[in-house]
């Protein structure tokens, strides 16, 4: 065998194996295709009820916040409406029963007067706040004298 005829053995020796490693290699890639392709379809079937079921929740959690508004939107105009009514009562008895409590303490007071027969009360029945408790006037004066 010459030389040549070697040299030509040897490329094809190359090339055969270089074949043999690309055939392999894309074996394996195919292989991982069809296992991507698989996985893929697998999530695709379990992430569609998925969406389906978050999709159906947020539109029951619109449904409650609108709800939720709606009660919101009642409760202030029932509170309005009571602030308007307390407003209204207030104006308009509040300044009339003043007027009759002050009419009765005055009738009080002078049905008291007229009781004790003075124009004031007597020296015995006034009393003085000290330090947050009433001490009787004849004891007042036993404290100054």
């Amino acid at each position: 065998m010459t030389g040549g005829e070697v040299a030509g053995i040897l490329v094809a020796v190359f090339w055969a194996i270089l074949v043999s490693f690309l055939a392999v290699a894309l074996a394996r890639l195919a292989q991982t295709l069809r296992a991507t392709t698989k996985l893929v379809a697998d999530v695709t079937e379990q992430a569609v009820p998925l969406l389906a079921e978050a999709s159906a929740t947020v539109r029951s959690a619109q449904t409650q916040l609108d709800r939720v508004d709606a009660i919101a939107s009642d409760v202030q105009e029932v509170t309005s409406n009571a602030s308007a009514l307390s407003t209204t009562v207030a104006s308009t008895f509040g300044g009339p029963l003043v007027k009759v409590a002050a009419f009765g303490y005055g009738v009080r007071r002078a049905l008291g007067r007229s009781r004790d027969g003075e124009g004031a009360p007597s020296a015995s029945a006034r009393r003085t706040v000290i330090v947050g408790r009433t001490v009787p006037s004849m004891r007042r004066r036993k404290q100054k004298g």
